[in-house]
This record gives C-alpha cells, sequence and structure tokens, in this order.
C-alpha cells in the first residue's frame, strides 16, 4: 500500500499540485494523510480570543478544507486519514512516518506566501529606500559632522 503525506491549506491550490498525481493512475491501494496547515495567528489575539476558541475555528477552517479536497481523493483503492497540524512540521512529518513501517511519500501542496519568490514582501521592504530615507540620512550625517566641529 502507497502511503502519500500531503500538507495543504488551500483546497484550489492543492487540487491544481495533485493533478499529476490523481493523472497517474495509481492502481494500487493509496492511504492519504491529509495534514490541514491552518494560517498562523498573531501572538496578540490571546487578549480577544481564549483557547479553546482558537482550537475551534481551526476545527472548523480544517472540516471546510478538508469537505473540499476529500472528493477528488475518493478514489475505489485509498483511505483518507485527516490530521490539522498543530506544531511544527518536521516533527509531524516524523510522527507520521514513523507510524507505518512503509516509507511515505509527502507533497508540500501549501500555497506559497508569494507567487514570484523574488517579489517577496520582506524582499520589497529591503529592495529599494524609501523615498526621504536618502535625504534624511544625509541630513542626520551632516549635522553629526557640524556638531563634531562646533566642539
Amino acid at each position: 500500500m502507497d502511503r502519500v503525506i500531503v500538507y495543504v491549506d488551500d483546497a484550489a491550490y492543492a487540487q491544481e499540485v495533485l493533478a499529476p498525481l490523481f493523472a497517474r493512475g495509481i492502481t494500487t491501494q493509496t492511504e492519504w494523510v491529509l495534514v490541514a496547515c491552518a494560517p498562523r495567528m498573531t501572538h496578540r489575539i490571546s487578549k480577544w480570543v481564549s483557547h479553546s476558541a482558537r482550537e475551534n475555528w481551526r476545527t472548523k477552517w480544517a472540516d471546510k478544507l478538508f469537505a473540499q479536497i476529500l472528493p477528488a481523493l475518493r478514489a475505489p483503492a485509498s483511505s483518507v486519514t485527516t490530521v490539522i497540524a498543530k506544531g511544527p512540521l518536521v516533527e509531524l512529518t516524523e510522527q507520521l512516518q514513523a507510524a507505518q513501517s512503509a516509507a511515505a511519500q509527502v507533497v508540500d501542496a501549501r500555497r506559497p506566501k508569494s507567487d514570484n519568490p523574488e517579489e517577496s514582501q520582506v524582499g520589497r521592504r529591503w529592495s529599494s529606500p524609501r523615498p526621504g530615507t536618502l535625504l534624511g540620512s544625509l541630513l542626520t550625517g551632516f549635522s553629526a559632522v557640524w556638531m563634531l566641529a562646533l566642539e
């Protein structure tokens, strides 16, 4: 029995990524392990939402995601297990692979943070200075030199 662990956070993107696996026509039994990776919540949300409310939201979010993906996985020779990620994915992967002696194929079908990695938000923030920062830096430098000259 083949075993495939799939990390998902968006149903439409995951179906695009998994389409080649479906197209190759798996004839053997396949055990699908779907791992829902819920969006991160900021650490400040704990002021407004209790831990149980966050867990309930994460469960409802994962149920909606699984409801969108499961119809595509329903093949006669397949079984599906659903898991909600609550910690680091490396540790979760090790636990899932240790559960079965057979090696599992791991597929990361999570949507990338940006479509073009070169234009990520961090890259844009530091790629060019903001207007006025160069002038501010020059004025600060000149004022520091001026203060040294006066002493």
